[in-house]
C-alpha cells in the first residue's frame, strides 16, 4: 500500500513558478558535444543553458560568466525567485549538520498523522556510516528546509566535484528518527558544470514538487542528491567511464551514493534508490539504471537521448557499446531481472517521441517496465518537466519504491 503523509503542504497557497521569457531560457538541453550538431551549441547568455531552436556557434567563456551575473541580478530583483520569500539567502555559507532527531516516547502516538502505519525496526535501514561530510548552506527555502553543498573527492572514481543535497521536512521529524528515506539523484541537462541547476535554481520547483506530492500522499519525500554531471564545460561524458577520461560513470553510480550513505539514513536495498534527469542527464539516468539494476530501482528520464554519443568515445566502440542503454536493456531482459522502472517524459512541443517509443517498444518487456508520459504544451525545459513530474512522474516512481515509516508507538 502506498505510504501516506500529512495532508498539509509547506508550500500551500504559493504561486506556481512560470517561465519568464525576459529572463532567458529555463534550464534545459544538451551540452556541447551531445546530440545533433555536437560541438556547435550556443549557451543562453541569460541562464547559461542551451536556448530553444537551432544550435548556433558556442559563446565565449567570458559571455557565459556575464550571463550568469545577469540572470542572478534579474531573479534576485523580484523575478523568478520571488515566490520563495525574501530570506532564501539567510544563513548561506553556514555549516549544516544532519543530526538524527530524537524518536518519540513509547506510547505517545508516534504512528499517528498522515494515515501511515507505524512499524518496528526495519533491517533494511542503514544509519549514516560516516565520515560526515562538511556541508554549507547554499539556499534556505520557505518551509525551513535547506539546500546545502559539499565538495566530494570520489574514493572510487578519483574525480572531485561539488554535490548539493536537500532533505524534506519529514527527515527531521521525530517519528521518522529510526526510518530511512528514499534517495533521488537529480541530474541536470546541458553541461551540468560548474553547477547543478536543480540546486542552484530552486525556483524551477523540484523541491516544491516533492514536498507537495509528499504532503498529498501521492509521492514519497525523497532526499535529493544533486551532483555535477560533467567534469568541465567543454565536453559531454555520457555519465560513463570513457577510457582516458574522468570516471564519471563511477562518480555517479558509486561515489555519489556513498556520500548519501555516509551522511543520511538510507535504505540498503535498491528499492530506496532512484535517478531523475533532464535531457543529457536523462540519458545518464537511463544508462545507469540499465547498467546497475542492483543499485537503482527506477528513473524518470525527461526528454532524453537513448544512445551514447559523446565524441570522446572515438576509437573506443566496445566500451561505448557497454554503456549503450538499449544493449544493456537487452542483457537485462535476457538475464530476467531484476525488475526496473523507467518513466519517460516528453513535451508535446519538443521532438524525440519516436526515439522514446522505439526504446519502449524494443525494451519494455520482461523485467523492464516503461511508461511514456506526454506533457501537454510542454517544451524541452526544466519548468515543464517538473510539471510533468507533479502530474504523473513522482507518483508513478513512488509506487515502486520504499518510503519512510514512522516508529511504532
Amino acid at each position: 500500500m502506498q505510504q501516506q503523509y500529512p495532508q498539509t503542504s509547506p508550500y500551500a497557497q504559493q504561486p506556481q513558478p512560470q517561465p519568464q521569457p525576459s529572463y532567458g531560457h529555463p534550464p534545459m538541453g544538451h551540452g556541447p558535444g551531445h546530440g545533433p550538431g555536437a560541438g556547435t551549441e550556443q549557451l543562453c547568455v541569460h541562464c547559461g543553458q542551451p536556448p530553444f531552436g537551432p544550435r548556433r556557434p558556442k559563446r565565449s567563456r567570458a559571455k557565459l560568466w556575464i550571463g550568469g551575473a545577469v540572470v542572478a541580478a534579474l531573479l534576485a530583483g523580484g523575478g523568478g525567485y520571488a515566490y520563495w520569500g525574501t530570506d532564501w539567502f539567510d544563513g548561506n555559507g553556514q555549516d549544516v549538520t544532519f543530526a538524527k532527531p530524537k524518536p518519540p516516547a513509547q506510547g505517545a502516538g508516534a504512528g499517528s498523522g498522515g494515515g501511515a502505519a507505524a512499524t518496528g525496526p526495519d533491517p533494511d535501514v542503514s544509519l549514516p556510516t560516516g565520515p560526515a561530510a562538511q556541508f554549507k548552506q547554499s539556499t534556505k527555502l520557505d518551509d525551513g528546509t535547506r539546500i546545502s553543498k559539499t565538495r566530494l573527492k570520489g574514493a572510487k572514481s578519483g574525480f572531485e566535484g561539488d554535490v548539493w543535497v536537500w532533505t524534506p521536512k519529514e527527515y527531521d521529524e521525530a517519528k521518522y528518527a529510526n526510518s530511512a528515506f528514499p534517495v533521488m539523484i537529480a541530474l541536470p541537462g546541458g553541461n551540468g558544470y560548474p553547477d547543478n541547476y536543480w540546486a542552484t535554481m530552486p525556483n524551477i520547483g523540484l523541491q516544491k514538487a516533492i514536498a507537495e506530492s509528499s504532503a498529498k500522499g501521492t509521492g514519497l519525500p525523497f532526499i535529493l542528491v544533486m551532483p555535477l554531471l560533467n567534469p568541465d564545460s567543454k565536453n559531454y561524458y555520457d555519465g560513463s567511464d570513457i577510457p582516458g577520461q574522468p570516471k564519471m560513470g563511477t562518480w555517479i553510480a558509486e561515489d555519489v551514493p556513498d556520500l548519501a550513505k555516509a551522511n543520511f539514513r538510507t535504505y540498503k536495498s535498491r528499492d530506496g534508490w532512484a535517478i531523475m534527469g533532464n535531457s543529457s542527464g536523462a540519458f545518464v539516468g537511463l544508462k545507469q539504471v540499465m547498467q546497475h539494476p542492483e543499485k537503482f530501482r527506477g528513473v524518470i528520464a525527461n526528454g532524453g537521448e537513448t544512445a551514447p554519443d559523446s565524441p570522446l568515445w572515438k576509437n573506443n566502440k566496445a566500451e561505448m557499446d557497454a554503456n549503450d542503454p538499449a544493449k544493456l536493456a537487452q542483457k537485462l531482459i535476457q538475464s530476467k531481472g531484476p525488475e526496473v522502472y523507467v518513466n519517460f517524459q516528453y513535451g508535446t512541443k519538443e521532438g524525440g517521441r519516436d526515439r522514446l517509443e522505439k526504446f519502449q517498444r524494443e525494451n519494455g518487456k520482461g523485467p523492464i517496465k516503461i511508461d511514456l508520459y506526454e506533457i501537454q504544451g510542454g517544451d524541452h525545459n526544466g519548468w515543464d518537466y517538473v510539471r510533468g513530474m507533479k502530474e504523473q512522474g513522482l507518483a508513478a516512481l513512488s509506487k515502486v519504491m520504499k518510503g519512510p515509516k514512522p516508529q511504532a508507538g
